[in-house]
């Protein structure tokens, strides 16, 4: 059987530096290896989706020389697949619905909070309302839909993490997957939609990588054991503060590069140094497609997250055609 990967950037933003080294790094593996590549817009975020983000984002992909065999295919096109999926889920006794707050989840006394800072869920509601109707009587409010976590331990191997260990009930919780306006939720739309496409191959940032566990006991609660992908997670491109690249660090996206005048193979050069290609030992100045799916290897990319620094902004500025 064929193998299949995605890239699946979200218009939340635009596409920085860390996202084109992770998008790079999917799409090398997938041509050295022979995999097909999908792209999909993951654009259920509403309120936070900026216009015209998914095309700049498919634009400075193609800009950089990554392409794709099929899509995009969107997110916000699917609403009703999502929807299905939920209800089978209630049905079958893997999930509830939930009226409380963030605020109250925030506070519950019981409520610890996950290595990625997020809290984690007490349970309040489940096993509370047999209907949504019967959610709204008591609260008043519209309510979100929860998996159910059972409590224990959960292993996986991460394709370049390597062994990973989970205390589902402590470190997960029970968690959404369907926001109260309807909207399905990043865990349970990845699941269907990856499912749907023949996803065999997910590679991704490690700050996702808490997120694996939920998503396989998603594929196993919607009878899907059988395509749970393989999960390589990358250690992210920082600022000088050790936090996750962002606007605080100036302005890394690919558009402004490319506004500015810096080629491609430019900002290649510089991700290919991120991703463990250097040329006699030597950072290069200019690299090309060709090159790096020569020279790629997965097993040399940095174990360690990696600092961009002003020395890297310079080299990329420097430039000037």
């Amino acid at each position: 059987m064929g193998h299949t990967t995605r890239l699946a950037p979200s218009p939340t933003g635009a596409l920085h530096l860390g996202n084109a080294r992770t998008f790079l790094i999917n799409w090398l593996c997938a041509r050295q290896s022979g995999w097909k590549v999908t792209l999909r817009v993951d654009d259920l975020d509403g309120p936070r989706t900026k216009p015209g983000a998914d095309q700049a984002a498919i634009d400075d992909l193609q800009w950089l020389g990554i392409d794709w065999d099929s899509g995009p295919t969107r997110q916000s096109t699917r609403t009703s697949v999502y929807a299905a999926a939920v209800e089978m889920l209630l049905r079958d006794g893997f999930a509830y619905y939930c009226n409380c707050t963030r605020k109250e989840v925030e506070s519950a006394a019981s409520a610890p909070h996950a290595d990625d800072g997020a809290a984690v869920y007490p349970g309040t509601c489940r096993g509370l309302y047999r209907t949504r109707a019967d959610a709204i009587a008591a609260s008043g409010r519209v309510p979100a839909v929860r998996f159910a976590v059972r409590d224990g331990r959960f292993d996986f191997t991460d394709n370049f993490a390597g062994p990973r260990s989970f205390q589902l009930a402590r470190q997960l919780g029970d968690f959404v997957i369907q926001k109260s306006d309807g909207t399905a939720a990043y865990q349970l739309a990845v699941v269907v939609d990856d499912a749907e496409a023949g996803v065999t191959q997910v590679i991704r940032g490690d700050d996702l990588i808490e997120s694996t566990p939920r998503q396989i006991l998603l594929y196993r609660a919607l009878n899907l054991a059988q395509q749970i992908p393989a999960y390589t997670h990358l250690p992210l491109i920082v600022g000088e503060d050790g936090k996750r690249l962002a606007k605080r660090h100036g302005d890394t996206r690919l558009g402004e590069y490319r506004k500015r005048g810096v080629p491609a193979e430019r900002v290649l050069a510089l991700l290919a140094k991120w991703c463990g290609v250097r040329s006699a030992g030597k950072d290069l100045e200019s690299a090309s497609m060709q090159k790096l799916l020569a020279d790629f290897r997965l097993d040399r990319v940095p174990r360690a997250p990696i600092t961009f620094t002003r020395h890297d902004d310079a080299f990329l500025r420097g430039y000037r055609s």
